[in-house]
């Protein structure tokens, strides 16, 4: 667990704020443990079981609580599942087994067949939209659908380490300003809910405790994405600090006949309310 962790105590601290979130997910949320060769998984299910299954991949230094505004809308037609990725500062294993291999599609295969679902919708956000698209790619017979938000990949990765290094040695506002501009640079609204300022903060303790992965996403070939056969939704902000996302555009629009793309001119990599957008796609694609 430490090597995940700055200390274990900020760990614990972490994961005990972590599971009291976990308390509001929407719906009847059902709490599962899937061992995988990686070490147990942990994944949070709701919605109507005998709906189209969805997994949610969340994005880097996160975990499944990320989803909970888009799930609240996504149980009301599907099998939700909510996957804490390994090596992030979720209820999953530690292990951090190298990017560019088979590991990670092979982990998911696992967490999929411990769940009993043969094919499934995949749902993923930044590194979350790599691992969808690393298994989609290796398996697509499994997959009925991919919704990306700012998936890494396929369009150039920027160094966001030359302008946030400096902020994080500032402390808590220098987390803030690295958030703000991930966000696409717009001012924090002033009117936040409590429950939008409480995840705030849970982000803030996180980023302040959490050992984020340096390793590069492995990048996708033109073949690769040209085996995505099955409906593909991406969403895209123009002022994305982490990700060409001009790239990821012309990439997918090029690569996989039939993607739709949303471009969001004024949205940066952290995008918010996304969760109708996401529904309205899987419905289409899964729903007769």
């Amino acid at each position: 667990m430490t090597a995940i962790w700055k200390t274990a105590a900020g760990g614990e601290a972490v994961l005990a704020r972590y599971r009291e979130f976990l308390k509001l997910w929407p719906g009847e949320a059902e709490p599962l443990r899937v061992p995988t060769a990686q070490g147990e998984t942990f994944v949070i299910a709701s919605g109507p079981k005998g709906a189209p299954p969805v997994l949610l991949l969340h994005g880097s230094a996160s975990n499944a609580a990320s989803w909970m505004g888009e799930a609240a809308r996504l149980v009301q037609h599907f099998r939700v599942y909510a996957v804490d990725m390994i090596g992030e500062p979720g209820l999953s294993a530690a292990a951090r087994p190298l990017l560019a291999s088979h590991v990670y599609a092979d982990w998911l295969g696992e967490v999929m067949a411990g769940l009993g679902v043969s094919r499934a919708a995949l749902v993923g956000i930044s590194l979350g939209g790599w691992l969808a698209l690393e298994y989609a790619t290796r398996r697509p017979d499994t997959v009925s659908a991919v919704a990306l938000l700012c998936p890494g990949g396929v369009g150039r990765h920027k160094n966001i380490l030359i302008w946030a290094l400096p902020l994080l040695m500032l402390g808590k506002w220098g987390r803030q300003q690295i958030m703000r501009r991930m966000a696409g640079g717009a001012p924090q609204p002033t009117n936040l809910s409590p429950a939008a300022q409480a995840y705030g903060a849970f982000m803030d303790l996180t980023f302040a405790n959490f050992r984020p992965r340096t390793e590069v996403l492995p990048p996708f070939a033109d073949a690769e994405l040209a085996r995505l056969d099955m409906p593909l939704l991406a969403i895209l902000g123009a002022k994305d600090v982490m990700i060409d996302s001009a790239g990821t555009r012309e990439r997918l629009a090029r690569n996989v006949a039939g993607a739709e793309v949303v471009w969001l001119p004024q949205a940066g990599h952290l995008l918010i309310d996304q969760g109708c957008v996401v529904d309205a796609f899987l419905q289409k694609a899964l729903i007769p």
